[in-house]
């Protein structure tokens, strides 16, 4: 009977993906250059409005780090006509949620109102890249606030320092060798003429999509975008010149402490291709073959099986420029590093050399189809997807097509890509050690 209504509930997603209901939208340009998408969906009271900057961590100023992720900080401090501090009570007060993230390619802001505060929500995106007020006030407390979040997420947490080590491993001169957060000693330094030459540089209309989705009218939608933002001058086109990566050959041994930690963990990290590039959809297929639940591959050998390791796993970490693609293990008990190591190794060598069961292949995609559909199982989810496949894939209708992608995907090219980008001598093997007194000087 179990076994029954399990299969009955893996048809029932297999159905809603297959099924999934298109996403409509309508998308042009302000003079200025600002890219806008409308999405209208009526079924509930609510809309999102969202910005998304095309200006991430690898973006610098004068060679200093960190200055894209201070700025998701310092734009909620106040502008012209929204007083210091009080951006999130205007929010609450009017039934609304907000955020904003930086990734190491773009900045995203977002609210969440009522439908009948449209106004509001575009009003208050249109202050943030118009009429920002940066002053040296506001740019000594954010650096505070930026300071302590460093302490909590990287400096204090346990194994906070592992994406950092990683990546000044496996980058050598692109900016992606160095934290999203940035270093200190730079903001530090940086001075207030930097700061406002960094905002007109990247925070411009022609340099950014808007996106609304939810409860909304086109048309009326249309003309209060051209009253807020069409006023907003246009700014320099942004060009970027990275240099390219030499290629790896022969595996990078790293270690790094961390006085946080009782427990020991084995990173292997490979350099791949972008996520616009195909064979990135592919590693998103192989990590969720490889460890995706206690069903996955390597969570079935190393932890139930051979009773190896506490934790494993595997991710792609997408990029625009270069990827990274990192397995982990935490060993159990007195089990080494180098055994869980040896152990991920003869997993990664049968998907260089054998293709992977039909049965495994289906339900990797089943998984991927079901991720596509909840991605835009809400209205700010589809402002997100639609704002990223516009900004960093060039292509708005991946909203609705990228399952394609994943579809058209074969065993042969889940072995292709394992045998060109997961090589022994193509990576970094990091071992991630607790910090004592002995090592403390290493």
């Amino acid at each position: 009977m179990i076994k029954h209504l399990k299969m009955a509930a893996l048809a029932l997603v297999c159905s809603a993906a297959g099924t999934a209901q298109e996403v409509e939208f309508t998308e042009y340009n302000l003079d200025n250059g600002l890219h806008v998408i409308l999405h209208q969906d009526n079924t509930t009271p609510v809309v999102t409005t969202s910005v998304m900057y095309d200006v991430g961590g690898k973006d610098r100023i004068n060679g200093k780090t960190g200055f894209a992720h201070f700025f998701e900080h310092l734009l909620f401090d106040g502008t012209e006509n929204i007083p210091k501090g009080k951006w999130m009570d205007i929010v609450n007060a009017n039934g609304g949620t907000n955020n904003a993230n930086t990734s190491n390619d773009r900045t995203y802001y977002y609210e969440t109102f009522p439908s009948n505060n449209l106004k509001l929500g575009l009003w208050m995106e249109s202050e943030r890249m118009l009429h920002p007020k940066i002053t040296q006030e506001g740019v000594d407390t954010q650096n505070e606030v930026v300071k302590e979040e460093k302490r909590l997420r990287m400096d204090n947490a346990p194994y906070g320092q592992f994406l950092s080590s990683v990546s000044e491993n496996l980058f050598k001169k692109h900016p992606y060798k160095d934290p999203n957060i940035g270093y200190m000693d730079d903001l530090d330094a940086a001075t207030l003429d930097e700061f406002n030459q960094y905002f007109d540089q990247y925070y411009a209309p022609n340099n950014a999509v808007l996106v609304v989705a939810g409860d909304i009218d086109i048309k009326e939608t249309k003309k209060m975008i051209e009253d807020y933002f069409g006023p907003i001058p246009s700014g320099k086109k942004v060009s970027r010149n990275f240099p390219e990566e030499d290629p790896i050959t022969q595996q990078i041994n790293a270690k790094t402490y961390d006085s946080n930690i009782q427990i020991p963990a084995l990173i292997q990290a490979y350099r791949t291709p972008g996520f616009q590039d195909k064979d990135s959809y592919v590693l998103n297929m192989i990590s969720t073959y490889l460890s995706d639940g206690k069903s996955s591959v390597l969570y079935n050998k190393l932890v139930d099986d051979e009773k190896i390791a506490l934790q494993v796993g595997a991710q792609n970490l997408e990029q625009s420029d270069y990827g990274i693609y990192f397995i982990f293990g935490l060993p159990l008990g007195e089990n080494s590093l180098e055994a869980v190591s040896n152990s991920i190794d003869e997993e990664i060598a049968k998907l260089r050399t054998e293709l992977i069961s039909e049965k495994d292949f289906k339900k990797i995609q089943n998984k991927a189809e079901n991720n596509f559909v909840n991605s835009n199982s809400s209205i700010a989810g589809v402002a997100n997807s639609l704002a990223r496949n516009y900004l960093l894939y060039g292509d708005t209708d991946l909203i609705n097509e990228e399952i394609e992608i994943y579809r058209n995907i074969t065993r042969e090219d889940i072995r292709r890509v394992a045998q060109e980008y997961l090589k022994p001598n193509q990576r970094v093997v990091l071992d991630y050690l607790p910090e004592t007194e002995d090592n403390k000087t290493e």
